[in-house]
């Protein structure tokens, strides 16, 4: 196919979500890794409710929300880039892993986020839960073949769970916190 048509490229997509759906099916549903996953979409979100701060709550959701989309589209860059891909998903449809990016991940992050509210707590924690998650959960779902890597290495996702807390916070902090003490040196 020397140069493929708009048509051409619709034609191999259906194909492309007829296979991962019948493979989803066949290889996935319902699989020891298919509840892990589904455990570690639910349960943190059950734990973070349990223990958000209710007076906090806009702010936390916030920075989990656009830590969440961050998350998603530097997934969809990995996974179309053939950096890594995930052999288990919760769901046919989305070829991320929606448990890892919008469960556990997220909901850690907003836990760190709500109660080390200074600089460098944050960042320390933070620290701490990049080297867990790059070091020891990260090749623990390699090993449960949850998460497969092509073109990556351990060490290249540490600095990056770092970086995108630390942005969020001082967006969230600048978008947030200096609108509220703004609007409370006016009253």
């Amino acid at each position: 196919m020397a140069n493929p048509s708009f048509d051409d490229i619709r034609e191999v997509h259906q194909k492309l979500v007829e296979l991962r759906l019948e493979y989803w099916i066949n290889d996935n549903l319902f699989t020891f890794q298919w509840w892990l996953l589904l455990f570690l979409l639910i349960g943190p979100w059950i734990i973070w409710w349990k223990v958000v701060h209710k007076e906090r709550i806009s702010e936390v959701l916030l920075y989990g929300s656009i830590l969440m989309v961050l998350v998603i589209i530097l997934d969809d860059i990995g996974v179309e880039l053939h950096l890594w891909s995930y052999p288990y998903q919760l769901f046919s449809l989305l070829p991320r892993l929606i448990s890892i990016d919008q469960g556990i991940i997220i909901v850690l992050h907003m836990v760190l986020y709500q109660y080390f509210t200074k600089w460098k707590s944050f960042i320390i924690s933070n620290t701490v839960m990049a080297l867990i998650f790059a070091f020891i959960c990260e090749p623990i779902t390699v090993w449960l073949n949850v998460y497969q890597i092509d073109n990556w290495e351990y060490i290249y996702s540490f600095p990056i769970y770092i970086v995108k807390a630390i942005l969020i916070k001082w967006l969230v902090d600048e978008i947030i916190l200096k609108k509220q003490y703004e609007n409370k040196k006016t009253l």
